[in-house]
């Protein structure tokens, strides 16, 4: 049932995508902002209430919905997939960016192109040069395909296949949701945050993410060009500050033949810790140099659609596999 829950959220979500500002995006705000608000005091062990409540508390509460409604219908619990999994994946929640920034870019606008990225990822893009904002704009948009479509794919299946429904793609939802909201308001906002709950919520979403990450880059070497995603992936992962992200980017630059990553250069370029949502302080001595291959062309933003969307098929094909063997069986 879980490839025909991910199919019809899928084809939902293109026929009717959520809008830029949507309610469960100010919901989950509100959520994480509540739980924060209320049992965070500040002291180290109140961050794992706040992210045990933020993140585990809807987890659970989806998973037994899910436990009760399958004793009754069939039906009913594939609805209840669906409507859950239209929420959580899906790349109508961040492609509006990816669009309009394309497009500024074809029109050869590229203050508005700038503007957009700024506003996207919440950094000073007003000096990036056209290489840097396609580089940005690939790398962003690659990170935000693998969580918001395969990240989530990946828990939904796993804990849908033991009878917990909608329960994986709630819980890796609201890990990445808690490490970009704490990230972001200490970052962009400016506003004072418990050290330790920042610091919590990217250790349990990097751990969460660990798996996906890798079968993202796995998927993309498959139907990219494996050899050089294989090379680049062992070789290029530790150019980025951050593991998980590092292995997505060197493995997809290898698919494609595209340059990325690159030292932060100052007044020009935005610190990588600054770059991506789940970044902290910058450490150069792991984030120097880029990957081999051209620099990034417009040429290339339709290559990543494309390396995504293969990626997409090849994963919906080892899930239908998966479930005629387990129906045949």
């Amino acid at each position: 049932m879980s490839f025909f829950a991910v199919l019809f959220a899928l084809l939902v979500e293109q026929l009717k995508p959520l809008p830029r500002d949507n309610w469960f995006h100010e919901m989950l705000t509100s959520w994480v902002r509540w739980t924060g608000r209320n049992f965070d005091a500040g002291e180290k062990h109140h961050a794992w209430v706040v992210w045990g409540v933020s993140v585990l508390a809807p987890a659970l509460l989806s998973g037994l919905v899910y436990l009760l409604v399958v004793r009754y219908s069939l039906l009913l619990a594939l609805a209840f997939d669906v409507a859950l999994l239209y929420l959580t994946l899906g790349f109508r929640q961040f492609s509006h960016y990816y669009t309009d920034i394309r497009d500024a870019l074809e029109r050869a606008d590229e203050d508005e192109a700038r503007r957009l990225l700024a506003e996207w990822r919440h950094l000073d893009a007003s000096e990036l040069p056209r290489t840097e904002v396609l580089r940005h704009v690939i790398e962003h948009s690659l990170l935000a395909a693998h969580r918001h479509v395969f990240g989530v794919f990946f828990w939904f299946v796993v804990l849908s296949a033991v009878g917990l429904g909608p329960m994986g793609a709630v819980l890796y939802r609201m890990a990445e949701y808690m490490s970009r909201y704490w990230g972001y308001r200490q970052r962009a906002l400016e506003a004072p945050a418990n050290d330790s709950l920042l610091a919590l919520s990217r250790q349990m979403f990097g751990i969460i993410d660990h798996v996906p990450a890798r079968l993202t880059a796995f998927g993309f070497a498959v139907v990219g060009n494996f050899e050089e995603a294989v090379a680049g992936w062992r070789r290029d992962a530790g150019l980025w500050l951050h593991p998980n992200e590092g292995i997505i980017l060197a493995a997809a630059a290898g698919a494609v033949g595209v340059q990325l990553g690159g030292a932060a250069a100052p007044s020009v370029t935005p610190d990588r810790s600054k770059t991506f949502s789940a970044g902290g302080e910058p450490d150069l001595s792991q984030a120097q140099g880029s990957t081999p291959g051209a620099p990034a062309q417009p040429g290339h933003l339709q290559s990543a659609v494309g390396l995504v969307w293969r990626s997409v098929v090849l994963w919906m094909l080892l899930v239908a596999l998966l479930t005629l063997a387990n129906v045949l069986g």
